[in-house]
């Protein structure tokens, strides 16, 4: 090896990558950019990886303003009221676009994704039901949440990091959504919430909210006791109220005290941003809003993450201003179009059953029907990996986990084209497992071996 100071980037670009040490010398700007993209060459295409729901295009003028912006530590309100402003004034936006009663005070936060969304709301609805029963002079010390079987792993991280007692409704098979049908053995006087889904990550079907909604209205007459709802719109949050206005599954329904969403999915942001909206200021507890003053001033912080990059919120901003609801809209309806087209193109090539009937998101859920018996959902997401696809596959959730679903995300940034020709490399797939057979097997998941209908 040459000296450091006559080295070559090509030199240092071949040196051996330290494993389990700290680098002990410095290497040129160059290099290190070098090392850095060759070991990643081997990770998927981002484009191409239709098993994830974030954003994976964003235009040049916004990428050229995160970039202006990446050194600004959100946090620090004080130091920065421009950003602070700018979040505050979309939390008011979310509040009308999902329908907040318009004489409540607006209340949310943007925080780093939609999992520390759920876990702001779960805290609140949680603070609120202890308060209420220790002022009435009940027993505050086994609170417990109602969730259908198809809620995202956020929500049983919630109820294991904060002490509830998770009341999980199983699924069926045929029926991969939270109905009200199962609700009275689940809900009690211990529940601070139930969880419904706009937009579930298994089928991407909404649960039946009016139905649940209803149910609740009946159980509080029957018992005095009154559940608030809480809308996951991880995934449906940015759809609904662009494609169907008349659709209500958000504030409108009295009961939906808090909602979520997340920003890099259909919000169109890159990772990572989310949103948790509360149907007015109050349900949001005080006591879970801190005071600092070590920044330059004093500033309030309801998230759990403390500090972190703006870019993401003043990206947010961009995409609100550039598409309006106009743009959403046009996006979002050519978005779902693509997908009924790639769903149809895979139904009728005979190979597949639709999981979801309903189709309000851009999401393609299959099943192969039961004559292909030579081969599985796991067999065709292997096989069109080799030319590059990486599609979803996987067993549903307790008590559905006999049916394999092969789920496809279609995002903006894939147009009519490039959809044909994923059917065709997936029907090119069947045909040729069809032939040859495959030997994949699903794989053992530990959350199915403790998930019982009450945990």
């Amino acid at each position: 090896m040459s000296d450091k100071t006559t080295r070559t980037p090509y030199e240092e670009f071949n040196m051996e990558l330290p494993v389990s040490e700290f680098a002990s010398e410095s290497i040129s700007p160059r290099a290190a950019s070098a090392i850095i993209e060759a070991a990643m060459w081997t990770d998927a295409n981002p484009m191409l990886n239709l098993s994830s729901f974030v954003t994976t295009y964003m235009e040049p003028e916004v990428k050229e303003i995160m970039s202006k912006h990446a050194h600004i530590n959100y946090v620090d309100h004080d130091m920065y009221p421009a950003t602070y402003a700018m979040e505050q004034r979309m939390v008011k936006w979310l509040h009308d676009l999902w329908n907040g009663p318009k004489d409540a005070e607006p209340y949310g936060a943007a925080t780093v994704g939609s999992s520390e969304a759920c876990m702001l709301a779960g805290l609140a609805h949680k603070w609120n039901w202890r308060q209420a029963r220790e002022a009435a002079g009940k027993d505050a010390s086994k609170p417990n949440m109602v969730t259908g079987g198809n809620v995202q792993n956020v929500w049983k991280k919630f109820m294991r990091y904060f002490d509830v007692e998770p009341h999980v409704v199983p699924l069926e098979v045929g029926n991969y959504r939270l109905t009200a049908e199962h609700l009275d053995e689940y809900v009690d006087e211990n529940t601070i919430c139930v969880v419904a889904i706009a937009g579930q990550t298994f089928t991407g079907e909404d649960d039946d909210i009016q139905e649940i909604h209803d149910w609740l209205d009946e159980y509080e007459k029957k018992t005095g006791i009154s559940i608030p709802l809480h809308i996951d719109g991880a995934s449906g949050g940015f759809v609904n109220p662009f494609l169907y206005p008349d659709y209500e599954w958000d504030f409108r329904l009295p009961r939906v005290q808090s909602i979520n969403a997340s920003g890099h999915k259909f919000g169109l942001v890159y990772p990572g941003i989310g949103w948790v909206i509360f149907r007015e200021k109050s349900i949001f507890n005080e006591d879970l809003i801190f005071y600092v003053n070590y920044l330059g001033g004093e500033s309030a912080t309801a998230t759990l993450n403390f500090s972190r990059n703006a870019v993401q919120i003043i990206a947010q901003c961009y995409k609100f201003l550039r598409h309006g609801k106009e743009g959403y809209a046009d996006i979002m309806r050519q978005t779902v179009e693509n997908a009924e087209r790639l769903r149809d193109k895979l139904v009728d090539s005979g190979y597949f059953t639709i999981m979801n009937e309903t189709q309000r998101i851009p999401v393609v859920a299959l099943t192969l029907k039961e004559d292909h018996e030579n081969f599985n959902e796991f067999d065709v997401s292997f096989k069109v990996r080799e030319k590059g696809w990486v599609l979803s596959a996987y067993t549903m959730p307790p008590n559905a986990e006999s049916v394999n679903s092969l789920r496809i995300v279609v995002r903006p940034h894939l147009n009519r084209t490039v959809c044909d020709q994923l059917a065709r490399d997936i029907v090119a797939a069947c045909e040729y497992l069809k032939g040859h057979g495959g030997t994949a097997t699903p794989p053992e998941l530990h959350a199915h071996g403790n998930h019982g209908p009450k945990c």
